[in-house]
């Protein structure tokens, strides 16, 4: 009896523990970014990262992710050459940052920065 007493108060000890730790969970902010040009994105990404230090937020990245390369090949003729064709590429540059435990200093600051054309930006909380 006092075997099954003890093991009840230890499941209640652990599940006590487990909602603690749960309360605890950080927020953090999954800013990704893309771009066609390699030097506006790194612009970009040190004005975003330099904001987020400033108002206090601890930063990880930028991380890059690899560059997708689309190419096409469009012919030079309709009828003939079929080898003669001009091949055309396309180069999306990605790069990841999160920021964790962001004060809403952090988040206001980050909302007002102008960044340059050209550039997708997708913010996603945690």
């Amino acid at each position: 009896m006092q075997d099954n007493q003890k093991n009840m108060q230890t499941k209640e000890k652990v599940l006590v523990k487990s909602k603690s730790t749960s309360q605890k969970k950080k927020q953090q902010i999954r800013i990704r970014l893309k771009s066609f040009d390699a030097s506006n994105l790194d612009q970009s990404v040190s004005l975003i990262v330099n904001t987020a230090q400033s108002s206090g937020a601890s930063v990880i990245g930028p991380i890059p992710l690899p560059t997708r390369k689309k190419v096409w090949c469009v012919l030079k003729s309709p009828h003939v050459n079929k080898r003669g064709g001009e091949h055309y590429e396309i180069r999306m540059h990605l790069r990841l940052i999160y920021i964790i435990d962001p004060p809403s200093s952090a988040i206001d600051s980050l909302m007002s920065l102008d960044l340059p054309s050209g550039i997708n930006i997708e913010l996603k909380l945690n």
